[in-house]
């Protein structure tokens, strides 16, 4: 009974969930440090949110919600019931730059995306 008592316990660590904030993020393609640049923040509070389950500040959620492309709801984790997708990260950064080109050129960009969606499609379907 003794030996038992001396041996070491060795514990597996328990792996972390992932925070919804970091989800969010790396759904929209972001870097820790883009985020960061992108709300003027350092990216060690970045970090912080992601990995201590801290929300951020206030006055930051309606920002990153925008940046993620998500509702301040999906930042702080909470269940949400929506319906319509808001392109956040690289995506939304290339639709308002496809935006401000001219009109045929955004005809032939969309023909593209058009194209390589309806790709995406048959290949889910197969």
């Amino acid at each position: 009974m003794q030996a038992l008592s001396e041996r070491p316990v060795y514990f597996a660590a328990m792996p972390k969930a992932v925070s919804p904030l970091r989800r969010l993020r790396e759904a929209a393609g972001l870097s820790l440090r883009e985020l960061a640049r992108q709300l003027g923040e350092h990216p060690s509070n970045v970090s912080y949110w992601e990995t201590s389950g801290q929300p951020p500040r206030a006055d930051l959620l309606p920002q990153i919600a925008v940046i993620l492309g998500a509702s301040i709801e999906e930042v702080l984790g909470q269940p949400t019931s929506r319906r319509s997708t808001v392109f956040g990260g690289k995506a939304k950064q290339a639709f308002e730059a496809v935006s401000k080109l001219p009109r045929r050129q955004q005809e032939q960009i969309l023909k593209v995306v058009n194209a390589l969606m309806a790709q995406a499609a048959n290949d889910k379907a197969a």
